[in-house]
């Protein structure tokens, strides 16, 4: 406290000078008694002075004090009655015992005294029971920033209602950049005459420029095939609300007219520059077209991304252009590398083990040493008889190597080629991938968002029914020495049938092709059953997956394996494939337990419902019709439960990354 406000005393230093004083006047009253008895006087009104004035400060002190007091106990209550935050007090059953006025005008009634703290929000009792410091709260149409203090019973409440406002505006207002494609513009269009071209652009821009005048977006087509389109996050919250409708008026429209025209949309979100968010959404875009199209792709400056859209399998390319463009590419890398191995995915299946096989080739075609890599311990019973059968060729068994041997041998100057997936995490040995700056990637499958970094070639067609069909495509432009034996032709056949169910799952006219070109080099198609054929009892355990299936919302089979049984990943695909035969099934999921202790979830459907969006809710992907994941740490009944869970929000609308 100040010394203002501290109760006066008498100096300490005055008391010292009277008391000099009085021995001083001892001696004048000794030596000289009449100017003694007038110092004598002198001081007796002196110390009266003193005493006087010391009494009128207390007096004055102890009434400016009491005036001050009565004060600040005054602004006190009207602080706490007038001011501009919200005050309760409550008792120990969370009923509210005292408020002040402040809080009367959120409400209805006139006093909320007596009442449950829940009635004010359902959020306060959790968050008190918690012990929680701090909450936001929803009173109406206001927003309150609520202090705890549990042991005095105490809340205060901030209004935020105004700060809120500007924060969303900021955030509603904040730039969104998209780059709409139409998918396969040049390829539907190069047959057309110059009136039926125009037609279509006519009635795309149309169809376009309404869609924008509609939700206030702003479009500037860029060239035949490209718009650019700007709006903010806003307008993008209403068009994810509408799941991007535009999608469905565009195809619905065209297909009228026989013409597989669709619309792809790369979008750039985020609090950065405009440069930043325009390569967000060419980022987006490239995702999205690598993953067939006709779909939407969202980036944020995070890198996370989320999907619409993707209700129709890709479209067969016409022309084999790319093919050929790629094939000769591929031949310029291999006869640039000192030697090349290929690599497909973890438990490879024959589609895999049989465009390793015609990449192999590829490298000899142009005389470098190659190897295909392989891990015995990783061999699943589906393509366990097509390895048999090739280790009784040495001539080719020869070329196969372990992960061992091949972190050994790769260097700098290998070119790694990995063929039948594109994630990271999938390849037989992910460590060959920072061993070499040289990596190609071939696959079929749509691109998820984990891929490999820096590729210095990527061929990736999600129409193809397979990567064994993709590799058959650039032998036919290799140099013409090139060879290919009876088992070499019959496993890259073999992939083409394992992955297409026998010609009847996304099979076009290049798919035909490329099997007749294998049957011209020797494929035995007899060889190819005795690879799919199967022992009884996988049947059987098979079977036994079907048995036990059930039938969730409309027409969606769901299966589970046995707690403490663990099913290969073909034949949980064999059962969700069976399932989907089934009378009145569109999609069908198969659940159960791994080798490696994971859960394993098998999803097909016949296209109505995307099973790629789906798994990959749950880390994994796949195809629009047929994909597939892997969990780690759970059960199969969490599995399952998370599984509907997710088929609940794909129906019911939601935001599906």
């Amino acid at each position: 406290m100040p010394n203002f406000f501290k109760k006066p005393t008498m100096s300490g230093h005055l008391w010292i000078i009277y008391l000099i004083s009085l021995v001083l006047l001892g001696f004048i009253w000794y030596y000289q008694w009449t100017l003694g008895l007038m110092m004598t006087l002198f001081l007796a009104a002196s110390i009266f002075y003193s005493v006087r004035t010391e009494q009128n400060m207390i007096s004055e002190t102890e009434e400016y004090i009491s005036t001050l007091s009565y004060r600040v106990k005054k602004v006190g209550e009207e602080a706490l009655l007038e001011m501009p935050i919200g005050i309760i007090l409550f008792s120990e059953n969370f009923t509210i015992e005292w408020a002040n006025p402040y809080m009367n005008r959120f409400t209805e009634e006139d006093s909320i005294v007596g009442q449950s703290l829940k009635k004010l929000s359902d959020q306060i009792i959790p968050a008190v029971k918690e012990d929680e410091d701090e909450v936001w709260l929803t009173i109406g149409s206001y927003k309150f920033q609520t202090v705890i203090k549990r042991e005095e019973r105490l809340l205060y409440l901030f209004d935020r209602t105004r700060q809120t406002e500007i924060h969303n505006r900021y955030e509603n207002e904040q730039t969104v950049l998209s780059v709409i494609f139409l998918d396969n513009y040049e390829e539907i269009t190069q047959g057309m005459d110059d009136t039926a071209k125009s037609h279509i652009n006519s009635q795309v821009t149309s169809i376009l420029n309404k869609w924008a005048g509609d939700y206030g977006i702003y479009l500037k087509r860029t060239s035949q095939e490209r718009f650019m389109a700007v709006l903010n996050q806003e307008i993008l919250a209403t068009l994810e609300k509408a799941k991007f409708e535009i999608l469905d008026d565009v195809r619905e429209l065209i297909t009228d007219q026989n013409v597989p025209l669709t619309l792809s949309f790369g979008i750039g979100v985020g609090p950065v520059s405009l440069p930043e968010l325009g390569e967000l959404a060419q980022s987006s875009l490239d995702l999205a077209l690598g993953r067939g199209g006709d779909q939407v792709a969202i980036k944020d400056d995070s890198g996370k991304v989320r999907f619409y859209g993707g209700k129709t399998n890709p479209m067969e390319k016409r022309t084999r252009v790319r093919a050929r463009v790629i094939s000769h590419a591929m031949k310029e890398l291999v006869q640039e590398s000192e030697k090349v191995l290929i690599m497909g995915h973890k438990s490879p299946d024959m589609d895999s083990v049989g465009a390793s096989i015609g990449i192999l080739k590829i490298a000899q075609a142009n005389d470098k040493e190659a190897a295909i890599v392989l891990d015995p311990d990783d061999i699943d019973t589906g393509v366990q008889r097509m390895i048999e059968e090739i280790e009784k060729d040495e001539d080719l068994w020869r070329y196969f190597l372990s992960p061992q041997d091949a972190l050994e041998m790769v260097t700098n100057d290998t070119l790694l080629v990995i063929v039948d997936t594109h994630k990271p995490s999938m390849v037989i040995e992910e460590k060959l991938l920072s061993k070499t700056e040289h990596v190609v990637v071939i696959d079929h499958h749509r691109r998820a968002e984990e891929f490999i970094s820096d590729p210095t070639l990527v061929y990736m067609e999600p129409y193809a029914s397979s990567t064994a069909e993709l590799v058959t495509e650039l032998l036919e432009y290799q140099p013409k020495k090139l060879k290919l034996s009876m088992l070499e032709s019959t496993a890259l056949l073999s992939g083409i049938i394992v992955d297409t169910k026998s010609f009847t799952l996304r099979t076009g006219s290049r798919t035909f092709d490329a099997a007749s070109y294998l049957r011209s080099k020797g494929a035995d198609t007899v060889l190819v059953q005795k690879f799919m054929k199967e022992d009884l009892d996988i049947y059987i355990r098979r079977s036994k997956l079907i048995e036990q299936a059930s039938v969730y919302r409309d027409g969606i089979a769901i299966s589970t394996g046995d707690k403490g049984e663990s099913y290969g990943p073909v034949i949980i695909a064999q059962a969700a494939d069976t399932l989907l035969t089934m009378s009145g099934i569109v999609a069908s999921f198969v659940i159960s337990e791994r080798k490696d202790g994971r859960i394993g979830i098998s999803a097909r459907s016949l296209g109505d419902i995307n099973v790629q969006v789906i798994m990959e809710k749950m880390n994994g992907g796949g195809h629009l019709t047929n994909a597939a994941t892997q969990l780690e740490d759970t059960t199969i009944e969490d599995a399952k439960a998370l599984l509907q869970d997710i088929i609940d929000e794909y129906f019911e609308g939601g935001d599906f990354e």
